[in-house]
């Protein structure tokens, strides 16, 4: 069985005397300031074992925090590395392919080391020092041979397009007309 006692009544400040017998031990003349209750110190022992263990919690968190910040951070750039490395692959792939195919193979034989196929000539265009061109160098006109550039075959088509369906009308046609060319009115 379990070993029961009364309840003593509890006093201020946790005191388990009876409350007969708290002002017994009293001096009689003491003062009203010695009577007053004593102030408790701020930080107590308790307190200070409970911050210094919040603060032991708080470091140790904090850098497995910090920790953890720079992992997620170090997975965010190798993912964005494996996805830069996904897409070159699929670009060499791609090119891998087109290498299967014969007609790419000739065209880049062709380009890149000049080859031509048997009974065709091979023509190179030579600069004014006697060293060939390259394919992505322009071609200049001789000197002293500069001509007015003539338009383009699409923008004459399309002035026409225009012409024809905006004819101009026969006082518009006299005044753009040179004077030499101009007729003389039939009587």
């Amino acid at each position: 069985m379990a070993d029961r006692r009364p309840a003593r009544s509890q006093g201020p400040r946790g005191s388990r005397r009876p409350a007969a017998s708290r002002g017994a031990g009293r001096r009689p003349g003491a003062t009203a300031a010695a009577r007053a209750p004593r102030t408790r110190p701020r930080l107590t022992g308790r307190a200070t074992v409970l911050f210094v263990v919040v603060a032991v919690l708080t470091v140790s968190y904090a850098s497995s925090l910090k920790t953890w910040l720079q992992q997620r951070e170090h997975i965010a750039d190798l993912k964005a590395q494996i996805a830069q490395s996904e897409q070159e692959i699929s670009v060499l792939e791609r090119e891998k392919r087109r290498w299967d195919d014969d007609a790419y193979a000739e065209q880049q034989a062709r380009e890149r080391f000049n080859f031509v196929m048997p009974g065709e000539r091979a023509y190179r265009v030579l600069d004014k020092n006697g060293r060939p061109l390259d394919v992505d160098q322009p071609l200049s006109a001789p000197a002293g041979t500069e001509e007015a550039p003539t338009p383009a075959w699409w923008d004459v088509a399309w002035e026409s397009v225009l012409l024809a369906g905006d004819p101009p009308t026969a006082a518009e046609t006299k005044q753009d007309a040179p004077a030499d060319k101009l007729e003389a009115p039939q009587q």
